[in-house]
Formats: C-alpha cells, structure tokens, sequence
C-alpha cells in the first residue's frame, strides 16, 4: 500500500493550487522514503519545547518562513530542511512535485504554507538536529488510515474546542500538518478515516 509509484502520482499529476494572496508566506518539506517494511514512510520533526512559542512541541514536517533571498518556495523547503535536520534533498532526494497551498494561524495573523514533495533516495541517511527540532522520525504511510489512531484533540492553549488529530505511536498530529496529510490522502484516493464523535 502507497508505493513509490502512487505517491508521485498523485502529488506530480495535477496542479497545485498555489494562494496569490499577501499574507506572509511559510515552506514546509513533505520527505518520503521506502519503509523497511515495505509501502512507503513519511518524516516528521517534533519542534523544540520553547518557552512562548505557541507550538512548542508539536509535530510537523521540516520548513519555515520564506527569506527574502529564497528564490521561491521550493529554494526554502530545501533551506529550512537543511537548516534544521542537516538533510540535503538536492543531493539525497528527488522533488516529486507540490500540493495545494494551505492557510494557517499564527499568533498574529494567518500564514500561507507552501508544502513541496521530495524521494529520499536512501533512507538511511544521517540527520543532523538543529535547535529548533527537538526530534525527526519516521512515520509508516498505513498509520494513517487505522480508524484507531484517529481521535478528537483539545487542545489545551485553546480549551473548549477539540480538533482533529492522529497518534502516531503517541505523539500527536494535528493542525495544518494534519490537513496537508489529508490533502494528500485525497489525491491518493484513500480519503482519511472519519474519526469517532
């Protein structure tokens, strides 16, 4: 299930939506690789515990923010990924394409994240952590599609609102990362499971 072949089909064949809007703009790096298992892993950085940083802890793939000297947003997936895991895709990986652009919160203003696709051609390449990452592991593909994992996160900076949410061996995903792996279970047509409510 979620082969090499799938992937880059459903991220590489149509085209992104990509937002034109003003708002400041964020980069993010969807890592894929072959599982030992077989099917295909994803990567994900847990983000460094940080006093005052809303997201302090929480899970998401390797990015930031667009510099002013990013040629574009795939020239900062490919810097910020550098920058904080020490993962040179132009060397160890191939880029495969680009899903829609997303909205999200920051605790001033909404961001528009980026998210570019990359094969890492070996998946045992050695990453480097920087400050900002606490942690970077992998993630089998089929976690995501086990009802089980799937559950309602409240999350506790905003109580009285539960969101979406997956764990993954018990971390939790949720927020604009969860929303572009749904992005991306839908163009592999294997849409996320509802979870329970």
């Amino acid at each position: 299930m979620f082969e090499r072949g799938d992937i880059e089909r459903a991220v590489g064949t149509r085209p992104a939506f990509l937002s034109s809007d003003d708002a400041p703009r964020a980069s993010v790096a969807a890592v894929f690789s072959e599982s030992p298992r077989g099917g295909t892993r994803l990567l994900f950085i847990e983000r460094a515990r940080q006093e005052g940083d809303p997201w302090s802890g929480h899970l998401a793939f390797p990015g930031g923010r667009v510099d002013v000297g990013d040629a574009d947003t795939r020239a900062t997936a490919l810097r910020e990924t550098w920058e904080e895991i020490g993962l040179d895709l132009r060397r160890h990986g191939t880029w495969i394409g680009q899903l829609d652009d997303l909205e999200g919160p920051t605790p001033n203003r909404l961001i528009t994240v980026s998210n570019h696709a990359w094969w890492l051609h070996s998946p045992d390449v050695v990453l480097d952590l920087n400050y900002e990452v606490e942690d970077a592991f992998w993630v089998d593909m089929k976690q995501f599609v086990d009802p089980d994992n799937h559950f309602d996160y409240s999350y506790p900076l905003r109580p009285g609102f539960d969101y979406p949410a997956v764990d993954l061996e018990g971390r939790v995903l949720w927020g604009l990362t969860l929303r572009l792996i749904d992005k991306l279970f839908d163009r592999l047509g294997h849409p996320l499971p509802v979870r329970p409510g």
